[in-house]
């Protein structure tokens, strides 16, 4: 039991300070300290001595003091938005992961309305908490990166950036979305389908652009055409995927094949052409993106391509955390620009006319 030299007041014990551990162990405040940061000027004996008095008094350093003085927090800021989707949510666990084995916790703050392009008060109140660095993680959607172009803007901890079309002067992590789409796309291609349709995401997201991109550059690269008849517009939910195929089919009867932007929308294409009373892939091949977990167990097992994303918010956190230890050295800062993660196909039943690009890998 702590006897720091006075009663506690009934069912409340007074939080020890360094202080009362010096009191303790019979050495001075600053001695206290150097034990705490493992400074070694202190000799065995004494270094014991402190910290059997630590234990016994249950000391535990303010951290946020010991940030004020270091001026560091070892806490990352991110802004992240869509955890309902599977790519922000995965990308939050590998930034979580990633911060956590470099020994920096985060403060997250979640935007409700992700097209919001004044983000003042959001830096302001993630600064105002001493973070280190800032990982914005909000998918670019619509006009909210319109603030990164502000003159005024000069934020005084390093910024990484998510998901976004790449820009000179700022450091941006993001997962090569058009070449996810060219692999999808070249995959049915190489399968024998020429009509393929193509499911995309919201079009105000930059990540559906890219992918649709992807298909184009495809398509275009056999000598076939990509005509607006081909595309629909989706959410990223089953139930568009769904709706997708069904107004594609009617729009678009010749379509032998479809590209699905994510794998929720696949499912919904499974599902609907499964009523419809026809054959995956023999009357239709699918490809989705992501790589769920649950796609190898669609039925048919799905086609898709696979973005590491939980190594796509580990690079960012590497990135933010070089960036801010450039900051307090000599060593020269990081290179502003893009840093790509490529995609891979992964290929299951849902596309195969082939049989053996199974075993190849497509």
């Amino acid at each position: 039991m702590r006897n720091m030299g006075g009663k506690d007041p009934p069912g409340q014990r007074k939080r020890a300070t360094i202080a009362h551990v010096a009191r303790q162990a019979r050495v001075s405040n600053q001695t206290v300290s150097r034990v705490v940061n493992n400074n070694p000027s202190v000799a065995p004996q004494t270094r014991l001595r402190v910290q059997r008095a630590i234990a016994r008094l249950e000391y535990r350093p303010n951290a946020l003091a010991r940030s004020l003085v270091r001026h560091r927090s070892h806490t990352l800021g991110v802004v992240a938005s869509g955890l309902e989707y599977y790519g922000p949510s995965g990308t939050l666990v590998g930034i979580e992961r990633q911060a956590t084995a470099l020994g920096y916790s985060i403060q997250l703050n979640l935007l409700n309305r992700p097209q919001l392009a004044d983000v003042d008060h959001v830096l302001n109140s993630l600064l105002s908490r001493q973070v280190d660095g800032i990982i914005w993680a909000v998918p670019e959607i619509g006009s909210n990166r319109s603030w990164l172009g502000r003159k005024t803007l000069n934020p005084p901890v390093p910024i990484v950036l998510l998901s976004m079309h790449p820009a000179d002067h700022l450091q941006v992590v993001s997962v090569d979305n058009r070449a996810g789409g060219r692999l999808a796309t070249g995959h049915l291609l190489a399968q024998g389908y020429r009509r393929i349709g193509l499911i995309t995401g919201p079009l105000d997201w930059w990540e559906a652009r890219e992918r649709r991109l992807g298909w184009e550059d495809s398509l275009r690269a056999a000598g076939l055409e990509a005509n607006e008849v081909q595309v629909f517009e989706g959410d990223w939910s089953s139930l568009s995927g769904e709706a997708g195929f069904s107004q594609l089919a009617r729009m678009f009867p010749e379509m032998d094949a479809l590209f699905a932007q994510n794998d929720q929308m696949a499912l919904g294409v499974l599902q609907a052409v499964l009523r419809q009373g026809r054959r995956v892939p023999d009357d239709l091949g699918v490809v989705g993106f992501d790589d769920i977990p649950e796609s190898a167990f669609f039925w048919p097992p799905l086609t898709t391509v696979r973005q590491e994303i939980h190594e796509l918010g580990g690079m960012a956190v590497k990135q933010v955390v070089s960036a801010i230890e450039a900051t307090r050295s000599e060593a020269k800062p990081a290179m502003a620009g893009i840093h790509w993660l490529t995609p891979r196909l992964v290929v299951r039943q849902s596309s195969l006319r082939n049989p053996v690009a199974l075993a190849t890998g497509g």
